[in-house]
C-alpha cells in the first residue's frame, strides 16, 4: 500500500480513499476497495475493541457478505450459530422455525468482538486503520480531491492535547453513524432527527432456561410493531433487549421503566431461568431507517451505514445493510475509475436505489400491518401454516433474499431461496 505524506506539511497524509468510521460498513468498504487496488485509510475516534449497543444478530445476508470479504468467524470468541428460531405471537402461541443446515443462516456475534475482528482483518490486509483519530471538518473539496482535518488523540502520545492533522484523498466514505459528523459538516443533517427505531439492550449470564440455546423473538402486544428478543451466546450468556418504533405506545423516556416489567413477564422469565444474572448496565440507542429520503452523497463524499439511514425499517436490523452499503460505495468508486465525482455519486445512488429502496418500502408497509395485534397474529399464523411456509418464512425473515425480491425481477436468480448459507462446507453444499 502506498500511504504517503503530502507535500503540504509534515503531518498531512494522502491516499485514494479515506473512510471515516471503522464499523462494519466502513471496514466492508475498505476491504472491497483494497482488493481492487486502492490505497485506503480508515480513521475512527475510538480505540478497539469498543462496544456498540446492538442486538448482535447476523442475518443470512450479513453472513454472506462477511464470507465474501474473507472474514473468519473463529476470530470472534463468542460467535454462536443458530439453527432454530422461536417466535411468540401476541396471542401467546409459540412457534419453532428451523433454518437450513447447508451453511450458516443466522448467528450471534457481540459487537465488541465482531467490530474488533473486522478492524484486525483490515489491518492484516495492509489497510492502515488510525484509531483515536477523529474527523473534525472538511477543509477543502476541489475537482479532483477532498481534504479533511482530523484530531489525533493517540493514547501513546506524551502530549495532553490532541494533535491536528489533515488527510487528502480522492474520495471520502462516511461510515460515522447516526449523527454523522461528516454529514453535519456538509450541511446535510436534519435538525431534531432522532431515528425511526429505538433499541434497548443488556447482557445476561447464568441463563438456565431454554433461552440458553434458543433464539427468541417475542411479539408483545404493547410493543408492536416492535418486539423483544433473546439471542444466545456462549457459556449461558444472552443478549436480551427490545426495540420500539418511535411514536408508538411507549416513548423513549419510558423504556428504562418498562425494562423490569418485560423481564418479569412469565414467558420471558421462564425462558431465562430462575438463576439469571443481568450484567453491568443496559444501553440504548436510536436507529435510523429512512434510506429513501436520506442524503447519500455530496461532492466527493459517499455516506454509508447508519450515516445513510439504511437500517431495515421492519426489524431495525442494520449490520447486513451496513455491510452492503459499504460494498456498494466501494464498487461505485471502482466503477468511476478516476472520472468526475458526479459519475461516482450517480453510480452509488443508483446502486442504493437498486438494492434498498424497494425493500425499504415493503418493510414499511409490513410494519404498518404489524402495528396491530390482529395483523401480527394473522401474519404469524400464515407463516406457521405448512412446512413450506415455515421453511420459506424463516429464510425471508433472516434476509436469505432481499425483502422485496419477489417484486424486483432484476434480482431474481435460479436458486431463489435455495442457496447455501454462508461458510458452507463442501459436504454441506452437496
Amino acid at each position: 500500500m502506498s500511504f504517503t505524506k503530502s507535500n503540504n506539511s509534515a503531518t498531512d497524509l494522502a491516499c485514494d480513499v479515506v473512510v471515516v468510521g471503522a464499523g462494519p460498513s466502513g471496514v466492508a468498504a475498505a476491504l472491497t476497495l483494497q482488493s481492487a487496488g486502492h490505497d485506503v485509510v480508515v480513521i475512527d475516534k475510538a480505540f478497539f475493541p469498543r462496544d456498540k449497543c446492538c442486538g448482535d444478530g447476523l442475518t443470512t445476508g450479513a453472513l454472506r457478505i462477511l464470507d465474501e470479504l474473507g472474514f473468519d468467524p473463529l476470530t470472534v470468541p463468542n460467535w454462536t450459530v443458530c439453527s432454530d428460531v422461536w417466535l411468540r405471537s401476541p396471542s401467546g402461541t409459540e412457534m419453532q422455525f428451523a433454518l437450513p443446515t447447508n451453511g450458516q443462516f443466522a448467528a450471534i456475534a457481540p459487537r465488541i468482538e465482531l467490530d474488533n475482528a473486522l478492524v484486525q482483518l483490515a489491518k492484516s490486509r495492509g489497510i492502515r486503520v488510525l484509531e483515536g483519530h477523529e474527523f473534525i471538518s472538511v477543509r477543502e473539496q476541489t475537482s479532483d480531491h477532498i481534504t479533511i482535518d482530523i484530531s489525533n488523540s493517540n493514547s501513546n502520545s506524551n502530549s495532553n492535547s490532541n494533535k491536528s492533522e489533515t488527510i487528502r484523498s480522492k474520495f471520502l466514505i462516511a461510515s460515522d453513524g447516526m449523527w454523522s459528523p461528516v454529514r453535519k459538516s456538509l450541511g446535510k443533517s436534519t435538525p431534531g432527527y432522532l431515528g425511526e427505531w429505538h433499541a434497548f439492550r443488556q447482557y445476561a449470564n447464568t441463563v438456565t432456561g431454554p433461552a440458553k440455546n434458543r433464539l427468541y423473538v417475542w411479539f408483545e402486544k404493547d410493543l408492536l410493531p416492535g418486539y423483544a428478543w433473546s439471542f444466545p451466546l456462549q457459556d449461558g450468556r444472552v443478549n436480551i433487549g427490545f426495540g420500539i418504533l418511535r411514536g408508538g405506545k411507549y416513548s423513549v423516556q419510558q423504556m428504562k421503566d418498562l425494562w423490569p416489567n418485560l423481564l418479569a413477564r412469565k414467558h420471558i422469565a421462564r425462558a431465562l431461568g430462575s438463576g439469571v444474572v443481568m450484567e453491568d448496565r443496559h444501553t440504548a440507542w436510536p436507529i435510523p431507517a429512512r434510506v429513501t429520503s436520506a442524503p447519500l452523497s455530496s461532492g466527493r463524499v459517499l455516506l454509508i451505514g447508519d450515516a445513510a439511514c439504511v437500517t431495515d425499517s421492519l426489524t431495525g436490523e442494520g449490520i447486513g445493510q451496513a455491510l452492503l452499503s459499504g460494498q456498494l460505495a466501494a464498487q461505485a468508486i471502482v466503477a468511476g475509475n478516476g472520472r468526475e465525482a458526479s459519475v461516482t455519486r450517480s453510480k452509488y445512488e443508483q446502486l442504493i436505489r437498486q438494492h434498498f429502496f424497494a425493500d425499504h418500502r415493503m418493510s414499511t408497509t409490513l410494519g404498518a400491518i404489524l402495528k396491530s395485534s390482529l395483523g401480527a397474529r394473522a401474519a404469524l399464523r400464515v407463516a406457521n401454516l405448512t412446512p413450506w411456509t415455515r421453511a420459506n418464512f424463516v429464510r425471508w425473515m433472516f434476509e436469505d433474499e432481499p425483502r422485496a425480491a419477489i417484486f424486483t425481477p432484476s434480482r431474481w436468480h435460479r436458486n431463489f431461496l435455495r442457496r447455501n448459507g454462508a461458510y458452507a462446507t463442501q459436504d454441506q453444499a452437496e
